[in-house]
């Protein structure tokens, strides 16, 4: 069924029992067979060989209830999470808001989920030899006493069970939570998280604000390359305000969707510009179509991943970007996706 037809049902709900119910939804679907690799499109990044690279963002399965499934749709990985140590239940509803004039989306959800222990357990009932690309993105609880301790532990509890794992600091919904990107305290965060992985090896993906300033862009490529991190998210959502015309869009917390792109995107290509090809980064950030993917690329993203678009073009953008991202590849005489990375940069 056109998902045109189908989306008045779901606006129709508030916005994040519509979320609540598109998860039921594909909790139904049967699981899929493996995506089969596309010539044009596999690439390896961080270690990982990438079936394609457009993935779900973190945010969309809390728990690890879909993500397993998510390759039916046509993405070649998905990162679920924020996990935290111990669950919590976020912050008060409502807190996840449609802006349909400007085709974003307006969250303040707080890191709500059951805690890393319960998601651990079913995540390793899914987990198979040969299976999907998953990714598991951890934080703090927002009353952590310690909170670079609750990362080391999100990596101690995680690590065995991810493909990578993504150290989310960025996040604008936890008090304090983005003072963790200055170099101060950055670099014993990192440190931290790269001796909780131990022998595991499993890639540590950093993610990052686009609300960043040039020394701090500098100073957090600085602290991955001396840490070993093996790529960087670029971006999170942003707290600053672009002209929108929705009457929601003064509300609290982190703003994703279409007004998010050209921040987003001057951001991967200034961190592109400080890390040169030393560090695989990947492009986040009002991406909805596979124009947008590809000049992503070309600036420098290895991989991309997409989430609020998905609420106003439907489950299936993932196929639809694929195939346009290899009608450009033919179009400019590209054999493989990684030829054309930073190419713009």
């Amino acid at each position: 069924m056109s998902y045109r037809l189908i989306r008045p049902l779901f606006f129709a709900l508030e916005a994040e029992r519509a979320h609540h119910l598109s998860i039921k939804l594909l909790r139904l679907m049967p699981t899929p067979a493996p995506l089969a690799p596309d010539s044009a499109l596999t690439q390896t990044v961080a270690g990982i060989a990438f079936p394609n690279p457009v993935g779900l963002a973190a945010g969309y399965d809390k728990e690890g209830l879909v993500a397993h499934k998510m390759h039916g749709l046509g993405f070649g990985f998905a990162e679920l999470g924020t996990l935290t140590p111990l669950s919590q239940p976020g912050n008060p509803l409502p807190r996840l808001f449609r802006l349909v004039e400007d085709r974003a989306v307006i969250n303040r959800m707080g890191f709500n989920n059951g805690g890393q222990a319960a998601a651990a357990e079913r995540i390793a009932k899914r987990k198979r030899p040969g299976g999907p690309v998953i990714g598991i993105n951890i934080g703090a609880n927002k009353d952590a006493a310690d909170r670079i301790a609750d990362y080391a532990t999100g990596v101690t509890c995680m690590a065995p069970l991810a493909d990578y794992l993504t150290v989310n600091i960025s996040s604008p919904n936890t008090p304090g939570l983005r003072a963790l990107q200055d170099r101060t305290a950055l670099d014993p965060l990192l440190g931290a998280v790269i001796t909780a992985r131990g022998s595991h090896k499993t890639p540590i993906f950093l993610k990052v604000a686009p609300d960043l300033e040039p020394a701090d862009v500098e100073d957090i490529a600085a602290a991955c390359i001396d840490h070993g991190i093996d790529a960087l998210i670029v971006s999170n959502t942003t707290i600053s305000r672009p002209s929108l015309r929705s009457a929601l869009a003064g509300e609290t917390g982190g703003l994703s969707g279409a007004p998010l792109h050209d921040l987003s995107l001057q951001r991967l290509r200034d961190f592109r510009k400080a890390l040169g090809s030393r560090l695989p980064l990947i492009g986040v950030g009002g991406i909805a179509n596979a124009e947008q993917a590809y000049a992503r690329i070309r600036a420098g993203a290895s991989l991309i991943q997409l989430y609020s678009a998905l609420v106003y073009e439907g489950p299936y953008l993932a196929k639809r970007i694929n195939a346009g991202l290899k009608a450009l590849m033919a179009r400019d005489g590209v054999r493989n996706i990684s030829e054309i990375v930073g190419t713009d940069a």
